[in-house]
């Protein structure tokens, strides 16, 4: 297995080793995966060329690094102004989003798997603080997928680079911000030591999930029991991550905040407003430009709108009642 993340790095590497030990274990032993982070058989963003073309068996890594190789690709990693964690997997589990993706991926020789989530992730960290969309004029930004379509569209300059890059691009002023993961990963790269304003207007990636590859010819070659085994090794190792996540970033951000004297900030309403309208312009363009985007998206669409409406009379109810009785 091939990944786009460092060897052994928080929630991101040890979700792709934890998915190996579990196909080991669930396996008895019959199938054992070899992790390699990235750059060790292979650069970080160059995993799904790796596996399709039989290089490595397995990778671990997110969609939308894939634009230049398929455009609908980035609907499975994060979608914005898009679906909620939990909405999301229902989507891809009960709503036809995985049978999407197979089509998808299976013209590039690979079978994919949701292997892990971030969930919520932080709007990213700003060199200088943000005041009005004219401060977003000319900024280069490390921002991948559909919501760096948005942010070029309001007049940001995004880059995509491997998270490894990160640090030094913006300690010698490559980049002015940087969107990563969240406050867990982005404690352990030590992004407060380079930029001083943690945005949290959460848009661009309300949900980001981690793919598992398997190369098609492979995967075909698997007995049935086995495929059965990655795919609960895959199942288990998704809702892991999400509930690693959901612990581990809540301790850094405490600790970036009352450690670190991190200062907090969200954009104004017009950079919001501004990247909702550009992000919906981003995704219609793609949508007619693309078949297999239009019809991804328009499941991805469909089952948003089934699904909202409880969203809205339960968590999202709930968090508003709880917060007005100071809970």
């Amino acid at each position: 297995m091939v990944t786009s993340w460092p060897r052994n790095f928080p929630a991101l590497g040890t979700g792709a080793n934890d998915f190996a030990e579990r196909i080991e274990k669930l396996s008895n032993g019959r199938m054992r995966i070899n992790v390699h982070g990235a750059g060790e058989l292979v650069p970080a963003l160059e995993v799904f060329d790796a596996v399709a073309g039989g290089t490595a068996e397995m990778g671990h890594s997110a969609s939308y690094y894939w634009r230049g190789k398929t455009l609908a690709s980035q609907f499975f990693t994060a979608v914005p102004f898009g679906m909620t964690t939990t909405e999301t997997n229902a989507w891809l589990y009960h709503g036809g989003g995985q049978e999407l993706w197979d089509e998808v991926y299976a013209k590039h020789n690979l079978k994919p798997f949701p292997v892990g989530n971030t969930g919520t992730q932080m709007a990213g960290w700003f060199k200088k603080e943000i005041h009005s969309l004219d401060d977003m004029q000319g900024l280069k930004l490390r921002l991948p997928g559909l919501a760096g379509q948005a942010m070029n569209g309001i007049g940001v300059t995004t880059v995509n680079m491997p998270g490894g890059e990160i640090f030094t691009s913006l300690q010698t002023g490559v980049l002015d911000a940087a969107d990563w993961v969240g406050p867990y990963n982005d404690l352990a790269f030590g992004l407060h030591q380079v930029a001083d304003y943690y945005y949290t207007s959460v848009w661009n990636e309300p949900s980001a999930i981690l793919e598992g590859t398997v190369n098609l010819d492979a995967w075909n070659a698997l007995p049935d029991d086995l495929k059965d085994v990655v795919h609960e090794a895959a199942r288990a190792s998704n809702l892991a991550m999400i509930s690693e996540f959901a612990y581990r970033n809540a301790q850094a951000l405490d600790t970036l905040v009352n450690e670190h004297g991190v200062q907090l900030r969200t954009f104004p309403d017009d950079v919001m407003t501004a990247l909702f309208e550009s992000s919906r312009e981003a995704i219609q363009a793609q949508v007619e430009s693309d078949p297999d985007s239009a019809r991804v998206y328009a499941s991805y669409q469909d089952f948003q709108r089934l699904v909202r409406p409880f969203t809205d009379v339960s968590e999202y109810a709930y968090l508003k009642g709880r917060d007005a009785v100071g809970g």
